[in-house]
This record gives C-alpha cells, sequence and structure tokens, in this order.
C-alpha cells in the first residue's frame, strides 16, 4: 500500500519560481498515483505578507515555499521540501529508483536550476523585479550570456526526441526547467529561438494536467 500524506500545508506565490516547481512535482506525483494531500496557501510577495512576524515565524529568511507539517514544523527550500516529500511518499518516484536514475536525474536538476532558473531570476530582478529590486544593466546583461549555456545542453538532451529530461517518464528535473521558463516568460526573458527541442519540450510539458493546474503563463 502507498504512504499517505495528510495535513501539510505549501505556502507559495503564484509565478515565483522556487514555490512553482514544488507545486509541480505535487501536481506530478499526484497524476502519477502519489497520495499527497498538500494544502496550497499563497504568501502575497506583492503587498509584503513575507515580511510580516506570522510567515517570519515560519521562515525567518522571509523566503517562500514554505511546508508545513502535521506537528507545526516547518521546512523551508525547494528541494529539500521535495525530497522530504519523495522519501515520505516514494511512490511512484520521481527522482528515480536506481543510485544512478536518481543520480542522472539530480544532475539534470541541478542544471536546470543553477543554469536556467537561477539566471532567469537573476535577468528578471536585475530589470522588472516584482519585488521591487532596484535595477542593475550589469547584472541583467551578466546572466543573459550565461542563461544559454545550460539551455544549449538540455536542448542537446532533449534532441533524442524524448518527452521528458530523464526519458520517459516525468521527474523534479522537469517541474524545476518549468518553473524557470515560466518565470522567464513572466519578466520577458527570451530563450533562443533556435533551441527547437527545448521549446518543444516547454510547448508538450505545459500542455500536460499537472502544469496547467499549477503554471499562469
Amino acid at each position: 500500500m502507498r504512504a499517505i500524506l495528510r495535513g501539510v500545508k505549501l505556502y507559495f506565490f503564484p509565478v515565483a519560481p522556487n514555490p512553482t516547481k514544488v507545486r509541480l512535482y505535487i501536481e506530478e506525483k499526484r497524476a502519477a498515483g502519489g497520495r499527497l494531500d498538500v494544502v496550497p496557501e499563497v504568501v502575497d510577495l506583492r503587498s509584503g505578507e513575507q515580511k510580516t512576524p506570522a510567515h517570519l515565524a515560519r521562515n525567518p529568511l522571509g523566503r517562500l515555499p514554505v511546508l508545513e507539517l502535521d506537528d507545526g514544523s516547518h521546512l523551508t527550500e525547494s528541494l529539500p521540501i521535495i525530497e522530504y516529500l519523495e522519501e515520505t511518499c516514494p511512490e511512484p518516484p520521481m527522482i528515480g529508483r536506481s543510485p544512478r536514475e536518481r543520480a542522472r536525474v539530480r544532475e539534470l536538476e541541478r542544471i536546470a536550476d543553477l543554469g536556467v532558473l537561477v539566471p532567469c531570476a537573476r535577468i528578471v530582478h536585475a530589470t522588472k523585479s516584482p519585488l521591487g529590486l532596484p535595477a542593475s544593466p550589469e547584472v541583467a546583461a551578466l546572466f543573459r550570456r550565461i542563461l544559454p549555456e545550460a539551455c544549449k545542453l538540455l536542448d542537446e538532451r532533449l534532441s533524442d526526441g524524448r518527452p521528458f529530461l530523464a526519458g520517459e517518464r516525468a521527474t523534479i528535473a522537469d517541474c524545476t526547467l518549468a518553473a524557470a521558463l515560466q518565470f522567464a516568460r513572466f519578466g520577458g526573458v527570451e530563450i533562443d529561438a533556435g533551441l527547437e527541442h527545448l521549446l518543444r519540450w516547454d510547448a508538450a510539458y505545459r500542455g500536460r494536467a499537472p502544469a496547467r493546474a499549477v503554471l499562469v503563463l
């Protein structure tokens, strides 16, 4: 019998990339038969709700996402939250079954995060930050130079026609990449139109039911 996770709450804000990848993971897990009962609750970054005493009690750094467990304790940072959920409800697996599979999925997830999500976030916050951070043309230019490298690598990985980054099943790597590309669309960050395999993957992934339940752009 598959494990059931109940009494858990996820604090998030729509479009914010790190909460988005956790929400995509949850929806993908549910779509594949995982029994995750996670209640979503919005923290409004636009109004500064992340700086209120209530939220700072959940995460003293004032960041999202935050996972509130059934005992009232909290987990922060997107990847540890996903790892916790995966270990609590391991079936069906979204990180892989064998040590090699898990290593490959984690490798792809890190490439998507550090190579795509982080540069996109830095560009957005240096140009039209939704948090009101000061503009920095220099920072934006730097990360626009960095962004294509990982995008090209992922495009090459997808060039064999695989439906997902790691093969035939959605994994946490797909969740991270989809969250990154949504934030790119939000901030007007352009992805090279020549990356046909990456763009094919993006269009197909956005059409999936889990993505439609989470993505707003």
